[in-house]
C-alpha cells in the first residue's frame, strides 16, 4: 500500500491563483476606501474592474471551472422549470389568503373558548 501523498503541481498553482485573486479583491476594497475623495463613478468602476480581474484569475483554477460548470448546470435546470401562468398564480394566492383567514378565525374562536374556560376555573374577579 502506497502511503505517499500525491500532490499535483497544478493544485499548488491553483492555490497561488486563488490567493492572488483574494489579495486582488482585498486591494480593491482598500483602494475603494483609500480614494474616498475620488469621484464615485471612478471608484465603482475600479472595484468592478478589480472584481472582474479576480474572477478571471479564479476561473482559471480547477475550483473555478467547477463553479462555472455548476452555474451553467443551474441555468439549464432553470430553463426546464415550468413556471405557473398568471391565472394559476392568482388562484393559488387567493386560496392561501382564504386558508389564512379561516385558520385565523378558528384560532380566535379557540382563544375565546379557552379564555372562557380559564375564567370559569379561576373565577371572574381574580
Amino acid at each position: 500500500m502506497n502511503t505517499k501523498a500525491t500532490v499535483e503541481p497544478n493544485n499548488s498553482l491553483d492555490t497561488v491563483k486563488l490567493a492572488i485573486a483574494v489579495l486582488l479583491l482585498l486591494a480593491g476594497v482598500v483602494a475603494f476606501q483609500y480614494y474616498a475623495e475620488a469621484p464615485r463613478l471612478a471608484r465603482v468602476g475600479g472595484i468592478l474592474l478589480d472584481i472582474a480581474l479576480a474572477l478571471g484569475i479564479a476561473s482559471q483554477t480547477d475550483k473555478g471551472r467547477q463553479a462555472i460548470g455548476f452555474v451553467r448546470d443551474a441555468q439549464i435546470e432553470v430553463r426546464k422549470v415550468v413556471w405557473p401562468t398568471r391565472q394559476e398564480t392568482v388562484q393559488t394566492t387567493l386560496v392561501v389568503m382564504i386558508v389564512v383567514v379561516v385558520f385565523a378565525f378558528l384560532l380566535w374562536v379557540l382563544d375565546l373558548g379557552l379564555g372562557w374556560v380559564m375564567q370559569s376555573v379561576i373565577g371572574h374577579g381574580a
